[in-house]
């Protein structure tokens, strides 16, 4: 059953604004920590400015690709609910959360089954698994129904090129929460009329079942 949603990449006040203030904003907003490839990451000075709002009803995610110290370091003061972690192994994991005591989101890069059962390492250190694809920034997709069929104790986290105006009902059955970042922009940009079109149709969805 999807319960909400998490809208990532948000890089500029306008569009964090017009998420936490929306009448049905998404559980989780997301921010690129420290993966310049990204077109949606965000230097700290920067990150550390636009993290001065009211969060509202939303929770606040770092996303992280194999973080070092520095980052860790320089980033645990700011106002983050979870860590959403790529790349690392379950110690690394482990020892991140309990040092800032945050809760994670173990993001998985999946190409084929193999990729799909490294879920059971992590089982102790993490709050929500997060499916991606291996396209990263790209929002490529990779096939859900290797994942419809997998038993969690554990939320689960859908990403990798869903759309803002997809049929939401055939996620139903595989996640908690939908992850979009490239699937509400245009031209590489936040697009809010996408974003409002998508949280919408997701509270219809959440209001159906």
């Amino acid at each position: 059953m999807i319960k909400g949603c998490k809208i990532c990449g948000i890089k500029d006040t306008y569009t964090l604004n017009y998420i936490i203030n929306h009448p049905n904003p998404p559980k989780f907003i997301g921010f690129i920590c420290n993966y310049p490839k990204s077109s949606r990451y965000i230097e700290f000075n920067s990150l550390k400015k636009l993290l001065s709002v009211k969060k509202n009803k939303s929770e606040f995610v770092a996303v992280l690709v194999k973080p070092n110290n520095e980052i860790l370091e320089e980033i645990k003061n700011l106002p983050f609910d979870y860590y959403q972690l790529y790349d690392c192994t379950p110690d690394s994991i482990r020892n991140i959360k309990q040092k800032y005591q945050k809760k994670i989101i173990t993001a998985l890069t999946i190409k084929d089954e193999t990729d799909v059962l490294k879920y059971k390492s992590f089982v102790d250190v993490t709050d929500v698994y997060l499916f991606d694809s291996k396209g990263y920034e790209k929002s490529q997709s990779f096939d859900h129904n290797l994942i419809k069929n997998i038993k969690l104790n554990k939320e689960l986290m859908l990403a990798g090129n869903i759309k803002f105006d997809d049929n939401l009902k055939k996620y139903e059955k595989i996640a908690n929460y939908l992850d979009l970042s490239g699937g509400l922009e245009t031209s590489g940009l936040k697009d809010t009329s996408k974003i409002n079109f998508f949280l919408n149709n997701l509270n219809k969805l959440k209001n159906e079942t």
